[in-house]
This record gives C-alpha cells, sequence and structure tokens, in this order.
C-alpha cells in the first residue's frame, strides 16, 4: 500500500512529503511527531453496509472529531452502516486498523470525506498503509486524486 500510495501521488504531481517514524497508535503522539495538529490528522473508518454484502465505506473526517454513521449511510443512499471490524478491515484494504489511508482503490470501498477535513487544513496527514510511515498531502491534490464524495459525517458535539 505504501508504495502504491506513493507511486499514484508522484505520477500525480502532488505536493506530500514522507515520514517514517516509530509505529504510534495514539492519534496526539502520532500527530506530536509529525509536527502536525491532531485534526489534520485524517481518521480513516472502514463501515461495512448493513443491506450490501461486501460493500463497504471508507468515512474520513478530521482526527479530532466523530464520525456519524447514520449520516455516513445517508452520504450513500444506505438503510445502516456499522464500523468494519479489524478482520474485515484488513481483508478489504490490506491494512490494519490505525494505518488505513484516506484513498479506495477497490470499487466495493467507497469514499466519503468530511467537507471540513479540507477546509480547516491546507494540507492533511495520514497513515500511510504502515503504521511506522506517515505522509503529508496537500489537500487541493488529495481531493483532485482521491475524488472523494463529500459529505457531512461528523457527530454533532452533545
Amino acid at each position: 500500500m505504501f508504495q502504491r500510495l506513493h507511486r499514484m501521488l508522484a505520477d500525480g504531481d502532488a505536493r506530500f512529503r514522507v515520514m517514517e517514524h516509530a509505529a504510534e497508535g495514539n492519534s496526539h503522539k502520532v500527530a506530536e511527531i509529525r509536527g502536525t495538529e491532531v485534526g489534520q490528522g485524517t481518521k480513516a473508518m472502514l463501515c461495512r453496509l448493513a443491506d450490501e454484502a461486501g460493500q463497504f465505506v471508507l468515512a474520513v473526517l478530521p482526527g479530532d472529531e466523530r464520525v456519524d454513521f447514520a449520516k455516513v449511510a445517508a452520504a450513500v443512499g444506505a438503510r445502516k452502516v456499522r464500523l468494519a471490524d479489524a478482520v474485515d478491515a484488513e481483508a478489504a484494504t490490506g491494512c490494519v486498523i490505525g494505518a488505513i489511508p484516506p484513498f479506495s482503490f477497490d470499487p466495493a470501498i467507497r469514499l466519503v470525506v468530511d467537507p471540513q477535513l479540507l477546509a480547516r487544513y491546507r494540507e492533511i496527514a495520514f497513515n500511510a498503509g504502515r503504521l511506522d510511515a506517515s505522509m503529508v498531502l496537500d489537500s487541493d491534490d488529495y481531493l483532485r486524486l482521491a475524488k472523494p464524495l463529500l459529505a457531512d459525517i461528523r457527530k454533532e458535539p452533545a
């Protein structure tokens, strides 16, 4: 996945940089290592569609926000979605949870991105298919290359 991402970004003339670092599962700690804000880090959550076997949604939002599963379902016209378990996530993406990048290379995985991520930050950061490697990518280049469906999928604060 790392090589595929790197090749796609380089071939697409994207403005990005790669950082290798210790594997870290905590978003606050990895943001500190990257020198970015927590919200700049993408939270990429693989969701399974309840009414379509083998179909997924990769919901991407700022790392300091929570996903609203009802909004994700509405964005793709599904009755209901639920978080994919670790086994399904790795089988569908080839990545462990925490290393899933904010891109879909599979037509069975629809990509939905909350526009706040791109509105708040000129660059986004993400684990690049590995827990020990991150990429920081220009937000406009991300939008151009990923071609996501943009929809409000953030949970409103209580």
